[in-house]
């Protein structure tokens, strides 16, 4: 019994300080900041600026209570007011529709109605379903940004979808044209053609 007392005596002073495990702290915060930055919310708060076209552009002043067209013609893209009739006309580029030319009006005529979403897209027939498609897309919103910093704002996202008149065709309630009266004294002037078809004799 002595010795044993003696030898677990000296076993305690023999014995090596115990040492710090590091790796399954490590293990631990590891899997820690992982799950925190999976779990994490991040919130980006967006400053989005929206640049007005260049001063030398003269775009035509939207009229009150503005009800927003875009006509699809086969030569241009046309911004009207249905009551007041076209706005902006954006002719065709050698690439087809120019609708970085639309979307720059658009953004000047939100500037001006900022509380607006409606518009309608009136379309000529025979028009391509992807024309159609395209000019939804950049009516609704557009693109600022470069990069990862590339985001969406709003244009007019309730869009409808109708006909569009045919080139010439007056808007309601504009006036009526004078064309029609001066045709209508032109033909009352030119005398009548003899019954029997031979001209008259002098």
């Amino acid at each position: 019994m002595r010795r044993s007392y003696q030898y677990r005596k000296l076993e305690r002073r023999t014995r090596k300080p115990a040492e710090l495990l590091l790796v399954p702290m490590i293990d631990i915060f590891t899997v820690l900041v992982t799950f925190l930055l999976m779990t994490a919310v991040f919130s980006r708060t967006v400053i989005l600026q929206l640049n007005l076209p260049p001063p030398q552009t003269v775009f035509k002043e939207p009229p009150p209570g503005l009800q927003l067209e875009v006509m699809v013609r086969k030569d241009q893209l046309m911004v009207a007011d249905r009551n007041s009739g076209p706005l902006h006309a954006v002719p065709n580029t050698a690439q087809g529709y120019d609708y970085d030319g639309l979307v720059e009006y658009l953004k000047f005529v939100k500037t001006k109605f900022p509380e607006k979403t409606e518009a309608s897209i009136l379309l000529e027939p025979d028009t391509a379903y992807d024309t159609l498609v395209q000019v939804m897309d950049h009516v609704r919103v557009f693109e600022a940004g470069e990069g990862a910093n590339t985001v969406q704002a709003e244009l007019f996202p309730d869009i409808s979808i109708g006909d569009a008149p045919a080139p010439g065709t007056a808007p309601p309630g504009s006036p009526p044209s004078a064309a029609a009266p001066a045709a209508a004294h032109v033909a009352s002037a030119t005398p009548p053609a003899p019954a029997n078809g031979k001209g008259a004799r002098p």
